[in-house]
């Protein structure tokens, strides 16, 4: 029976012809498959051949054949694969003989270019060269990438991989043979490139790359500062009459805000809000400055923080305990019956800190019952009793009511790997004391930066809408016709860039910074503390699920939210639960859980009944 040798989809194959209709064959392969050939694509035509031994037989004889000899003895000259065969072998080939020359050179395109249907030519010596140099730096390459590969493997990383890691985690140039090491070696181990770092030790876990993503799409230059000059004490200003003390947390190293409280000879009080002023410990100039205008804001989360301006810098402007430091202070005399504001003045000083009160150990005096019964033992305890009544004054000036929110925050805290969460009442009467002070401090100066024509950035908010402007205009929930976010000059560029026009203000000075850089700066500002505050809570969500692994948790009551979610009671985690009955925002319900999941940041829950239900 006659037997053809054809092409198709660039593969050689072998087959018996049953019929043939003009340009066209019907042939049936050695399995018995059939197809239509055309007769273009047949190469050789034959019989008497055992054609289900037929192609591995050609292919072995095929692989024997040299191609650099093939090349050599060829000629320049374009020629048939059968032409070559009979050269080869010196007689006239067998089907085999001359299939597997074919094989040969179908499967050398550096050596042979093809010409047509069974045809080539030897390509060119330079081309031939550097073809073939190629193919060895390819090798060379792959011998790398299999030696990175390999040391990944035996759960080392190479200092190559080491170097670029961020990149080849977040924008990986997948021809580079790092990220083909990496990729290679993680296929190999069935797991997602992090979760092999992870589990060799170059990542710490999950919260370490999700830092390192944050910080390689937010902070190209790196999170560390470069050498700066350092700052200096301003020099010449006058003396605070009284010392003051803070209010913060007991990790709070940018303290911004210290009061006072002075009982003046005229039987009259004098408050005074004073506000950390680095911007009188550097310049517009000043490299600080860029970094704070490039940085925007510190970053805060759960396990850590990135500030906006370098330690040493901090430490000589923050407003720490025993210490006498430049600040922005705003007075207030007082009418001590009605508590009503009768004078107001700004001024740039000294002032002395006597405390840092911490808020853990104040809320322990400075509590409702205190209040009631008139009296906060301890440090500062009268002060603080006063400064509380007058916030509530000012609170009920700008038309805003008694507030008895039970609505948590949650402060986490994480030592050595494990994580606590800390759920604090919103509204306490430190919060409303020092809240209070700082809407008034930053509606006070907003509006007289206004009036005197200095631009500011405003935090101005109309409906639902709050937005960064350069255009004064009121804080509609807060109640006040003027809102210029002044006092955390040492966290948020806003505040220093502020802080920077009321200080030539009371100077006396031109405006340090023009609309349209203030313009610039607000719109960069918006969108980097949204990225900030998304990634506190991205940090703050698979806190939460450590916490559930780490305490061994099943399942939690929960409240509905809306449709499908809930949120978990005693920690800040909105979950998707499945089959979730019809349910009204508010009611509470008891979820399960399954796995959580560290690397997505998911917690599966599903509908386990009612609350106390078995």
């Amino acid at each position: 029976m006659k037997q053809v040798l054809f092409e198709e989809d660039g593969a050689f194959r072998v087959g018996t012809i049953l019929s043939e209709v003009g340009a066209a064959f019907q042939v049936e392969a050695a399995h018995g498959k059939r197809s239509k050939v055309k007769a273009s694509a047949v190469l050789l035509r034959f019989d008497g051949q055992a054609l289900s031994a037929f192609m591995p037989e050609a292919q072995s004889r095929a692989d024997a054949l040299d191609p650099q000899f093939l090349w050599e003895v060829c000629g320049k000259d374009e020629f048939g694969f059968a032409e070559l065969a009979q050269d080869y072998f010196g007689h006239a080939p067998a089907p085999l003989e001359a299939a597997a020359v074919a094989l040969a050179l179908h499967a050398s395109p550096m050596y042979f270019y093809r010409r047509g249907k069974g045809r080539y030519q030897a390509a060119p010596e330079e081309n031939l060269k550097a073809a073939l140099a190629g193919l060895e730096r390819k090798r060379r390459q792959q011998e790398q990438v299999d030696a990175w590969a390999a040391s990944l493997d035996a759960g080392k990383v190479p200092p190559e991989l080491s170097a670029r890691l961020d990149l080849l985690l977040f924008k990986p140039d997948k021809m580079s043979l790092e990220w083909r090491a990496l990729d290679q070696a993680a296929t190999h181990a069935g797991l997602a490139p992090q979760k092999l770092l992870a589990k060799i030790g170059a990542l710490a876990g999950p919260e370490d790359f999700f830092l390192r993503r944050f910080a390689f799409e937010l902070f190209p230059a790196g999170l560390g500062f470069p050498e700066v000059q350092p700052v200096c004490a301003p020099q010449g200003l006058p003396r605070a009459t009284a010392a003051a003390f803070s209010i913060d947390d007991h990790e709070t190293t940018e303290i911004d805000d210290a009061f006072t409280v002075e009982r003046l000879a005229s039987g009259r009080l004098r408050v005074g809000v004073h506000i950390a002023a680095p911007a009188l410990f550097f310049g517009r100039d000043h490299a600080l400055e860029a970094i704070a205008r490039e940085r925007l804001s510190t970053v805060y989360f759960p396990g850590g923080k990135i500030t906006m301006l370098p330690e040493a810098a901090i430490a000589e402007a923050t407003l720490g305990e025993g210490r006498e430091v430049a600040a922005a202070s705003l007075y207030l005399e007082v009418d001590p019956d009605t508590l009503d504001v009768t004078a107001v003045e700004s001024r740039l000083e000294r002032v002395a800190i006597a405390t840092n009160l911490r808020i853990a150990e104040l809320e322990t005096r400075l509590h409702e019952e205190s209040l009631a019964a008139g009296r906060v033992e301890g440090a500062h305890g009268e002060d603080l009793l006063l400064l509380w009544r007058l916030a509530r004054k000012l609170r009920a000036a700008r038309g805003a009511g008694e507030e008895k929110s039970e609505k948590l925050d949650y402060t986490f805290r994480v030592e050595g790997g494990r994580v606590a969460i800390e759920p604090r009442r919103r509204g306490t009467p430190i919060d409303v004391l020092v809240s209070e002070l700082m809407i008034h401090v930053n509606a006070t100066w907003g509006r007289m930066l206004a009036e005197a024509g200095f631009p500011a950035i405003y935090r101005n908010q109309r409906g639902i809408k709050t937005r960064m402007e350069v255009e004064p205009g009121a804080h509609e929930w807060l109640g006040v016709t003027h809102y210029a976010w002044s006092s955390s000059p040492l966290r948020r560029f806003s505040d220093l860039a502020n802080q920077r026009q009321l200080a030539a203000l009371l100077r006396g000075e031109p405006a340090a910074y023009s609309r349209e850089e203030l313009a610039a700066a607000a719109r960069d500002f918006e969108t980097a503390y949204e990225a900030y505050a998304e990634h506190q809570r991205h940090l703050e969500r698979y806190w939460c699920l450590r916490w559930i692994s780490q305490e061994g948790l099943e399942g939690a009551d929960a409240t509905v939210v809306r449709d499908e979610l809930v949120r978990l009671e005693g920690i800040p985690l909105v979950c998707r639960t499945i089959g979730l009955p019809p349910s009204s925002p508010g009611e509470r319900v008891r979820v399960a859980f399954g796995e959580p999941d560290p690397w997505e940041v998911n917690l599966p829950c599903r509908y386990a009944g009612k609350p106390g239900a078995q």
